[in-house]
């Protein structure tokens, strides 16, 4: 487990080199272009989404170790071919290869995570490895910010080699990770070829199609508004100058790192459609505070605070969301089908983060007022679908603690000896 999750924060450290500098590099390091930066960035999104569906399968067949290390070394290939992309098929091939590659990386990761860990032990497994890799993409953001110069094209194959780089320690690490011999894991395993499952099973699973349709919801209100519709409507709204993102960003990142385990105490123990239904809650009151900060009518050091303190609720939700989504769609997932599982809801993910930006960023810059209602609502629709989600769910899916609470009649029990019954 050590190892995965020292690879999974490995690969957020190489991601975090490059991609806030992608549009840069490529509209003006390279001088392509608006446009063209544009199309590189959807074909890295489009490109997610056409290796999702056939990913699942994969993973479920081969296992994940091998797409894995396939997809490492694919992303690495990407990484490299960006860093010395000087025309536009250069850069559009590479960000197909790169987005391809790196889409593969989070379900193999989560199925890695199931195999190795019991049921009761992945709400922690997964809480580390979204903290892993917070602070990877952090770091990685950082250090890649020092070493980035726009008038020196040569900085940018620095920071796509070392991406590059990661990649491939990624795929050596995994490389070297024995999956255990547990026999709860055994029916996880790749046996049958997956021939029983396929979309129409995970499409007549309730319970999964319900989680589906939140998790549209959480990551087209949260994740696809941070770099389009939230930002616009912070410069343009509230009138945020271009360094404060920089700050409320890192306000975000802050919240996630210092709060994630001390709301694990909290989550651990709670049923998990409950937190989610918390998390729509708080995410309304940060629309609500961004808000404020667009009203005007109070000072720009105000309105810059409030539009930090909405980063800062996102960050907390996304704090206790790590430990109670991924876990869960895990224990829906048949033995056979966890990368399916895994593979259908980050293609979900993926259709929030494209959807988000289209929608968000217009009415973010011209509609300030139904751009804040309209996602008011969305997040009280969250916490509408995650108690409805409750329904579906075995109490001990809801909260996995009761699976794992010894019997006080069976931790009394005393075998009687066999002398004892031969007296009576």
């Amino acid at each position: 487990m050590r190892r995965i999750q020292a690879g999974s924060a490995l690969s957020a450290f190489g991601l975090g080199f490059t991609v806030p500098y992608l549009y840069v590099y490529v509209a003006q390091v390279r001088d392509l272009g608006a446009a063209t930066a544009g199309v590189v960035l959807a074909v890295f999104a489009m490109a997610a989404l056409v290796v999702l569906p056939f990913s699942g399968r994969a993973i479920d067949r081969r296992g994940p170790v091998p797409v894995l290390m396939v997809a490492s070394v694919l992303a690495a290939v990407g990484a490299v071919a960006m860093g010395f992309a000087s025309s536009v098929p250069a850069a559009v091939g590479a960000a197909a290869l790169l987005g391809a590659g790196t889409a593969v990386l989070q379900p193999a990761l989560a199925t890695m995570i199931v195999w190795c860990s019991a049921p009761a032990g992945r709400t922690r497994a997964f809480a580390m490895q979204f903290f892993l890799q917070n602070l990877g993409l952090g770091i990685g953001g950082l250090i890649g910010g020092l070493l980035v110069d726009t008038s020196r094209p040569g900085s940018f194959i620095l920071l796509f080699s070392i991406e590059a780089a990661m990649f491939l320690v990624l795929a050596a690490v995994v490389g070297t990770v024995r999956m255990p011999d547990s026999p709860a894991l055994q029916g996880a395993r790749p046996s049958d070829g997956g021939k029983t499952g396929g979309v129409r099973a995970l499409l007549g699973h309730k319970a999964m199609v319900q989680l589906c349709v939140l998790g549209f919801v959480l990551f087209f209100a949260c994740y696809g508004q941070f770099e389009s519709g939230l930002a616009a409507y912070g410069t343009e709204a509230a009138g945020i100058q271009p360094s404060a993102l920089g700050m409320a960003l890192a306000a975000n990142t802050a919240v996630i790192v210092v709060a994630q385990f001390l709301v694990l105490r909290f989550v651990e123990h709670r049923k998990r459609t409950r937190v989610i239904a918390a998390v729509g809650l708080i995410w309304a009151v940060a629309w609500a505070v961004a808000g404020y900060a667009g009203l005007g009518h109070g000072s720009q050091a105000m309105a810059t605070a409030a539009f930090v303190s909405t980063y800062a609720l996102f960050g907390l939700g996304e704090a206790m969301l790590s430990p109670t989504v991924a876990p869960l769609v895990a224990d829906l997932a048949p033995e056979s089908m966890v990368g399916s599982y895994n593979s259908a809801f980050a293609l979900v993910k993926q259709l929030a983060l494209a959807v988000g930006p289209a929608v968000g960023g217009p009415m973010g810059a011209a509609l300030h007022g139904p751009y804040i209602v309209t996602f008011v609502l969305f997040s009280l629709g969250i916490t509408f679908l995650a108690v409805r989600l409750g329904r579906q769910l075995t109490p001990e899916q809801d909260r996995p603690s009761l699976a794992v609470k010894p019997s006080k009649v069976v931790a009394r029990h005393e075998p009687v000896r066999e002398d004892e019954t031969a007296v009576a």
